[in-house]
């Protein structure tokens, strides 16, 4: 049996890291909440849990609801993702490796270790105290180094800038509610036009580009969540690419797990449970 890879967040980072692992060879199981919040949808494997199956480039993936289930999906050479927030499926599943991905920049809601290593990704984490290793997933110059001491750079509650546009290009829910979607991911949109509306708050675009990412339609989201994402490149194309940084975190993950010597050594085993 492969290596198994516990991955929490099923977002485009998280996704980034799974499919660098699977395309690796490894088991690869994702837990996501109910009603994920993610945004880059087209490239996330958390969209499973709205769709049932879904595709990031060329890897599919199920939603399942059972370990057999999740067995069966490894066994055709999917991805299964399954409703589980707090990581149950650990104790069944076994994994030689947990991932927690959901960059909530507060560190592990686990005991730890909760497996035989545990991968932080972004700030908050504390290697040493919640986790094995850190990945570094602010852009520039340390973006994917490991950190076996310590923590991350801290959050700067600034986002990255895209085609010369940084805060500007995230949008914001103006009040709680629930969302109803005016256009679709991929879709060219001018400045001033309705992408979506909260509670008849319309949101509109804040200059032309294309929509790169958009919460699920019929999502209940809370005042100032961040809800979707313009890029003013305006090439649909992008919306559907794994980013450049997803892969270079997804590439530091699996460089923190080779050089575990005792992962290294784990090709095939019974100890299914």
């Amino acid at each position: 049996m492969p290596l198994r890879v516990l991955v929490r967040g099923g977002g485009d980072l998280g996704s980034g890291v799974v499919m660098r692992l699977h395309q690796a060879g490894f088991w690869v199981l994702v837990t996501e909440l109910e009603k994920p919040l993610v945004v880059r949808r087209k490239v996330a494997f958390a969209e499973a849990i709205y769709a049932g199956v879904t595709h990031v480039e060329e890897i599919l993936a199920h939603r399942v609801a059972t370990a057999e289930e999740a067995r069966e999906c490894f066994l055709r050479g999917d991805v299964p993702v399954m409703v589980d927030p707090e990581a149950k499926a650990r104790f069944w599943f076994k994994p030689h490796v947990l991932v927690d991905a959901r960059l909530t920049k507060k560190g592990s809601d686990l005991p730890h270790p909760a497996a035989p290593l545990v991968i932080g990704i972004g700030p908050g984490f504390v290697a040493g105290q919640d986790c094995h290793v850190v990945i570094e997933s602010m852009r520039g110059h340390t973006l994917g180094r490991l950190y076996w001491e310590g923590s991350t750079e801290p959050d700067t509650g600034i986002p990255e800038s895209v085609g010369g546009y940084d805060a500007q290009r995230v949008l914001r829910a103006p009040v709680a509610g629930v969302l109803t979607a005016c256009v679709e991911i991929g879709d060219l949109v001018k400045q001033g036009q309705p992408i979506a509306t909260i509670n008849g708050h319309k949101v509109l675009a804040p200059f032309d580009g294309v929509v790169r990412g958009l919460v699920a339609d019929g999502l209940y989201v809370t005042q100032g969540m961040k809800i979707g994402d313009v890029d003013p490149r305006q090439n649909p194309k992008y919306c559907y690419l794994v980013s450049d940084k997803s892969l270079a975190i997804g590439g530091a993950a699996l460089t923190a797990i080779l050089s575990v010597s005792t992962l290294r050594s784990v090709l095939y085993s019974d100890d299914w449970a």
